[in-house]
């Protein structure tokens, strides 16, 4: 009998959360979820010099559209060749004004394509407590790159995937597929994107602010709901089944729930 009040409670709760949606109408469209975002851009000397400066435009287009209020999106940039350079970590910048400033300082390296050591240094050292990673939010990884890896990619990325790290991977003209597809995460068409050119990588921005608007926290991260989470565009918060109230720590429930006879 006690399984059954709870299984009606479920229901009317989840009805009750179902009209109050319909009676807000249309969701309001998001900046973004909170994230953890490193670019890792590719900055080999095949990459010319117009070329890296549409690359450039487009992570600050996507800063654009991301929520930088009260810290709810970091973000990084790393740039490789045949070495690993971090240009700013994700505590480095708390506004969007320093961010973009950040980018726009970039001097390219132009050497050789060492994507794999790349991939290694955002998972052991950007994605860090050290450096601003935070723990609960997801870490989302975007390398952008016109080549062919010079060392081998897929190990190290299923080790950072495993890590729990979301790895995209946006190919410019002359990118090898066959390393796209061994870098990013699942569902692999999901993840990758090929372009004929650097002029074309805005296409990708327009699908990653969708995929950012699109997640759930509830099933995105570790919420502590007792009874019942609900996900708003870039935040959670926890519900009570009738005959409960919320406690002041946001998560638990208490009271006498429903009786019967």
């Amino acid at each position: 009998m006690r399984q059954l009040c709870v299984c009606v409670s479920v229901l009317l709760a989840l009805a009750t959360m179902a009209v109050a949606r319909s009676k807000a109408g249309p969701e309001q469209k998001c900046k973004s979820c909170p994230v953890d975002l490193m670019f890792i851009i590719d900055s080999s000397r095949s990459v010319r010099p117009h070329e890296f400066e549409t690359m450039r435009k487009f992570m600050i287009d996507i800063i654009h559209t991301l929520d930088m209020e009260a810290n709810a999106t970091r973000v990084g940039v790393v740039q490789y060749s045949s070495q690993v350079q971090n240009e700013f970590s994700l505590k480095t910048h708390s506004k969007l004004q320093g961010m973009v400033k950040g980018i726009n300082e970039i001097l390219p390296l132009a050497q050789g394509t060492i994507t794999g050591l790349a991939i290694k240094y955002v998972m052991n050292h950007a994605f860090t407590a050290a450096e601003g990673d935070r723990p609960k939010v997801p870490n989302v990884a975007i390398i952008v790159t016109d080549g062919r890896p010079q060392d081998r990619v897929a190990e190290v990325a299923a080790e950072a995937r495993d890590k729990g790290i979301e790895i995209y991977a946006v190919g410019v003209a002359r990118a090898d597929m066959t390393s796209l597809r061994a870098m990013v995460s699942p569902p692999i068409e999901d993840h990758v994107f090929l372009v004929e050119s650097f002029d074309l990588i805005y296409q990708f921005g327009l699908q990653f602010q969708d995929k950012l608007c699109g997640m759930d926290l509830c099933l995105e991260s570790d919420h502590g709901c007792v009874h019942l989470c609900e996900s708003s565009p870039g935040s959670f918060h926890c519900l009570c089944l009738p005959g409960y109230t919320l406690n002041e720590d946001g998560k638990t429930c208490k009271g006498i729930g429903c009786r019967w006879g």
